[in-house]
C-alpha cells in the first residue's frame, strides 16, 4: 500500500510568509529547484512559476491562493505552503499558519519590516508558530542588513539573532558569512547557484563575526544548561551544540534566527534549506494537539489531547477547499494524529456527520499524486466529503475530538452582480456557492429590498479576482457593479424594549411576551446574548428561540439593511401562554424587539477604516498629504526612509476607491501605497444621512 508517511522527526511543515513583493514566491521556486522538486527556475515577472499556477496569478505577478508542495533536503521531508502577501487574501495566510509547525518570514533588505509583514507576523504569533527570518534582496541598491534587523526589533518587538552576515551589500553583495561555521560562502553564477564553495572569512570581517558569534553563544546558553556550563568555563562549544541551542531557542521563540541572501540571483538558498531542517520544529516538537469532546453542534466542553503519532486515534483539520476540474471538490487536511486510509469513513465533529474518503492525494501546487493512506504529521488533499469545509475537524468515529476552528475577518467591500442571461442565472448561483466553499472571506446573499445578488470580499482586488474566476473557470457571463463599502449598524445607547406578539387565527393562537435590554458593546466584540430569566416566567425551551430570533435579524439592520454588530441583548422578563406559546412566537417577538430598539434609541452607522502606508519621493509629500486630508484621513506618523517619505494614515474605506490612479497622477507614478483593514469607526452624522438616503 502506497502511504504518505515519514519519520515524524524528519518532517517540516512550513509556510513562506511576507509582505507583497518581498520575494516569497521567488524564494519558494528556488527552494524547489535546489531540492530537485522542479527542474527549471520559474520567474514571477515572466509568469512561469510553479507555485503561482492560476492564470490570474501569472498575469498579475502576485500570489492569490496558497499552494502546497513537498520537497526533500538532507533526508528530510519538507511540506511548503507559499502564501499570498496581498492583504485582500489574508484568509490564505490565516488558514495556512493554523496548520503549519514553522514559518520562513521573508523581508526585503531595502524596506525591512513592511505593513503586511507586521500583519502576517501577528497572525503567526496568534498560533505560536516558530519562525526564521530571511532578509532577501541584499543585492538591491539601498539594501541594509543591519537596518532590516533593527526594524524587526522596532516594529515586531522580537529578538532577532543573525546566524549569517551579508558579504557586501547592494551591488557589492557577493555571498553570505556563516557565523556558526565561521566561513564565507560564495555562489557560482554560471551554475544558476547550484554550485557554491566555502572560503576563509576576509580579515576586515573577523571582528564583526566574532562579536555576533559571542551573542549567539550567550543567547543559546540561556536555553541549554550544558552550553551554559561550557560558556561560563570558557570551554569550546561544538558546531553541533550551537545548532542544537539555536534550534531550542527558535522553537521556544526565545529569538528569531536571521539569514540573508538574494533569491533572484540564487544566493543563500541552500543555507536557508539547512536552517529549515536545523531550526524549525517537526510535528514531534508539538508534544500534543488539544481539542474538545464534541457535542455535534460545532462546540464542546471537556478537553482532549492527541499525540502526533500514527498510534493515536485519527484526527485532522480541513484548512482549504479547492474546486478541481478533474476530481471535483478537493479538501486539504493536516493530519495531527493517527492514520487516514482511502475508502474509510470519518466523523466530522463540527457538523456531527459521517463522510467517506474516496481518494487521497499528495499535492504539488495544482499537480497531484494519489496515495492509499496518510499518517500523522502530514498534509494531504482528500476527495469524497461533500460537506467538509475550512475549519472542520474530521476524526475517528469511535474517538471523536473537536479541534480549534480557524477565525477569519469579516468582508469590508460589497458589489452587486447579475447574470447576463437566464441561462447564466443557475450557473452563477452554483459558482458563487463553490467560491464561498473555497474562500471563507467571500460571501454572497440576495438583498431583500432590491432582490439583487450581493457579493462581499476583503477589497477591490479580491472582488475583481472573484469576477475574473467566474468568467474563466465557471464560464459564467455576468455584470458587476462598482464596489461598495460594507457598513455596519449598532446602538449608541442602552434601551429596554417590551414586546408582545399575540395572534389569534380562530384555532390555536400565537403568544410571546419578552422584555429585552439592548446595550452597545466595544468595537469588534460582536453579539452577546444574556439570559436573566429566573423562576421559569419564560420556560427554558423558549429562551434559545429568543436568542435565535435576534441572531437571525442581525444580518440586515433597520437603518439601511447593513449587518448589526457589537450588541448585547439581555432577556430579563416576559411571560407565556400554556397553549398558544411556541418557539416561532418567541422568535418573532425577539426580532420585533430588536427593530423597536433601533427605532427608539440613538444609533450609529460604522464604517471600515484602513491603515495606509504611502511611500513617496520628498517633492510630492505636500500634494499627497493634501489629497489624504480631502479623504477624511488622519495622518498618524511620518518618517524618512533613505530618500523617500513614509506617511502612515488612517483612511475611511469609502474614500479609497480609485486612490491608486490618483496617487499615480500626483506622483507621476513614483509613489506607492499599501493598505489593510484596521477597525470600524462611527460615520460622521452628515455623511451618515447621505449614505442612508442613498439606501432608500
Amino acid at each position: 500500500m502506497k502511504a504518505l508517511g515519514y519519520n515524524l522527526d524528519k518532517i517540516r511543515n512550513i509556510g513562506v510568509i511576507a509582505h507583497i513583493d518581498a520575494g516569497k514566491t521567488t524564494t519558494t521556486e528556488r527552494l524547489l529547484f535546489y531540492t530537485g522538486r522542479i527542474h527549471d527556475i520559474g520567474d514571477v515577472d515572466e509568469g512561469d512559476t510553479e507555485m503561482d499556477w492560476m492564470p490570474q496569478e501569472r498575469e498579475r505577478g502576485i500570489t492569490i491562493t496558497s499552494a502546497a508542495t513537498t520537497c526533500f533536503w538532507r533526508d528530510h521531508h519538507i511540506n511548503i505552503i507559499d502564501t499570498p502577501g496581498h492583504v485582500d487574501f489574508t484568509a490564505e495566510v490565516e488558514r495556512s499558519l493554523r496548520v503549519l509547525d514553522g514559518a520562513v518570514t521573508v523581508f526585503s533588505g531595502v524596506d525591512g519590516v513592511e505593513p503586511q509583514s507586521e500583519q502576517v507576523w501577528r497572525q503567526a504569533d496568534k498560533y505560536g508558530t516558530p519562525r526564521i527570518a530571511y532578509i532577501n534582496k541584499m543585492d538591491r541598491i539601498g539594501a541594509n542588513f543591519k537596518a532590516a534587523v533593527e526594524s524587526m526589533v522596532q516594529k515586531l518587538g522580537v529578538r532577532p539573532m543573525p546566524v549569517q552576515l551579508p558579504y557586501g551589500e547592494g551591488d557589492q553583495f557577493g555571498g553570505v558569512i556563516d557565523l556558526i561555521r565561521r566561513k564565507l560562502i560564495v555562489w557560482d553564477p554560471n551554475s544558476k547557484g547550484a554550485k557554491f564553495e566555502y572560503r576563509e572569512i576576509p580579515t576586515e570581517y573577523l571582528a564583526e563575526v566574532q562579536a555576533h558569534r559571542e551573542k549567539i553563544l550567550e543567547s543559546i546558553s540561556e536555553v541549554d544548561e550544558e552550553i551554559l556550563t561550557k560558556f561560563l568555563e570558557n570551554q569550546p562549544i561544538s558546531e553541533a551544540e550551537i545548532y542544537r541551542g539555536v534550534r531550542q531557542a527558535c522553537i521556544r521563540k526565545e529569538f528569531v534566527p536571521v539569514l540573508c541572501g538574494s533569491s533572484l540571483n540564487n544566493i543563500g538558498i541552500q543555507p536557508l534549506l539547512d536552517a529549515i531542517v536545523d531550526y524549525l520544529p517537526s510535528p514531534l516538537d508539538r508534544s500534543f494537539i488539544e481539542g474538545l469532546t464534541p457535542n455535534g453542534t460545532g462546540s464542546g466542553e471537556t478537553k482532549k489531547q492527541r499525540r502526533p503519532t500514527p498510534d493515536d486515534p485519527f484526527a485532522a483539520l480541513a484548512f482549504k477547499v479547492q474546486t478541481d476540474e478533474y476530481t471535483g471538490r478537493l479538501v486539504y487536511v493536516r493530519v495531527y494524529s493517527g492514520k487516514l486510509e482511502k475508502g474509510s469513513y470519518v466523523y466530522n465533529s463540527t457538523t456531527g456527520k459521517t463522510e467517506r474518503i474516496a481518494r487521497i492525494f499528495h499535492m504539488h501546487a495544482n499537480k497531484r499524486t494519489e496515495v492509499d493512506a496518510v499518517t500523522a504529521g502530514n498534509i494531504a488533499a482528500v476527495v469524497g466529503p461533500k460537506e467538509l469545509i475550512t475549519g472542520d475537524t474530521i476524526c475517528d468515529p469511535k474517538h471523536p475530538i473537536l479541534l480549534e476552528k480557524i477565525e477569519f475577518p469579516e468582508p469590508v467591500v460589497t458589489a452587486a452582480i447579475e447574470p447576463k442571461s437566464d441561462a447564466d442565472e443557475d450557473r452563477l448561483s452554483e459558482a458563487l456557492y463553490k467560491l464561498t466553499q473555497e474562500d471563507p472571506t467571500f460571501r454572497y446573499n440576495v438583498a431583500p429590498e432590491t432582490n439583487q445578488m450581493i457579493i462581499s470580499g476583503m477589497g477591490e482586488l479580491h472582488l475583481e479576482i472573484i469576477f475574473d474566476r467566474l468568467k474563466r473557470e465557471f464560464r459564467v457571463e455576468a455584470n458587476m457593479g462598482n464596489p461598495q463599502v460594507a457598513y455596519r449598524e449598532t446602538l449608541a445607547e442602552s434601551v429596554e424594549i417590551e414586546e408582545k406578539f399575540v395572534k389569534q387565527t380562530g384555532g390555536r393562537g400565537q403568544y410571546a411576551h419578552v422584555c429585552l435590554r439592548f446595550e452597545p458593546l466595544p468595537r469588534g466584540v460582536g453579539f452577546e446574548f444574556v439570559d436573566e430569566i429566573r423562576g421559569g416566567i419564560v420556560p427554558r425551551e423558549y429562551i434559545p428561540a429568543v436568542q435565535k430570533g435576534i441572531e437571525e435579524s442581525l444580518s440586515s439592520g433597520p437603518l439601511g439593511g447593513f449587518p448589526i454588530v457589537d450588541l448585547r441583548a439581555t432577556l430579563f422578563y416576559g411571560s407565556y401562554h400554556a397553549v398558544d406559546s411556541s418557539e416561532i412566537a418567541f422568535k418573532t417577538a425577539a426580532a420585533r424587539a430588536l427593530t423597536q430598539a433601533f427605532e427608539k434609541a440613538k444609533t450609529h452607522l460604522l464604517e471600515p477604516i484602513m491603515a495606509c502606508e504611502i511611500v513617496t519621493p520628498e517633492e510630492y509629500v505636500g500634494e499627497v498629504i493634501t489629497d489624504l486630508q480631502s479623504r477624511r484621513s488622519q495622518i498618524t506618523s511620518m518618517e524618512v526612509r533613505q530618500n523617500a517619505q513614509i506617511i502612515q494614515a488612517l483612511v475611511p474605506l469609502a474614500e479609497t476607491f480609485g486612490y491608486a490612479t490618483q496617487l499615480r497622477s500626483i506622483s507621476q507614478g513614483r509613489a506607492a501605497y499599501h493598505m489593510q483593514f484596521s477597525r470600524y469607526e462611527i460615520v460622521p452624522a452628515s455623511i451618515k444621512e447621505e449614505i442612508l438616503k442613498g439606501r432608500k
